[in-house]
C-alpha cells in the first residue's frame, strides 16, 4: 500500500498526475518511471534482453523497437564504417 500523510493513497496515477501538474510537468504517470529506467539501463551498456526481461516483455522486439536508439552501441558498427579517419582495418 502506498500512503501519503498519514494516509493509504488512493489513486497513484491521480497522484502523479497532481504532482506533474503542479510542477508544471504535464502527463506524468508511471509509464514516465519505467522509460527513464529503460533509457538509463540502455545507456549504461545493459543488453536489450535483459533490458526486456526486466521490463517483463515477452520479447525484445518491443524493447529493441523502444529503446534501442538509447544505446550507445546501437548503430555503433554503422557508424565506424562511415569513419573515415581510421583505416579499414583498424576499426573493431
Amino acid at each position: 500500500m502506498v500512503e501519503w500523510a498519514g494516509g493509504p493513497v488512493r489513486s497513484v496515477r491521480k497522484g502523479l498526475k497532481a504532482v506533474g501538474d503542479r510542477a508544471g510537468i504535464p502527463g506524468v504517470g508511471a509509464h514516465i518511471f519505467r522509460h527513464t529506467a529503460a533509457v538509463h539501463l540502455a545507456e549504461g551498456g545493459v543488453p536489450m534482453a535483459e533490458i526486456a526481461q526486466f521490463l517483463g516483455h515477452s520479447n525484445t522486439a518491443t524493447t529493441e523497437r523502444v529503446y534501442a536508439r538509447y544505446s550507445p552501441s546501437h548503430l555503433r558498427g554503422a557508424a565506424d564504417i562511415l569513419d573515415f579517419t581510421t583505416k579499414p582495418g583498424d576499426r573493431t
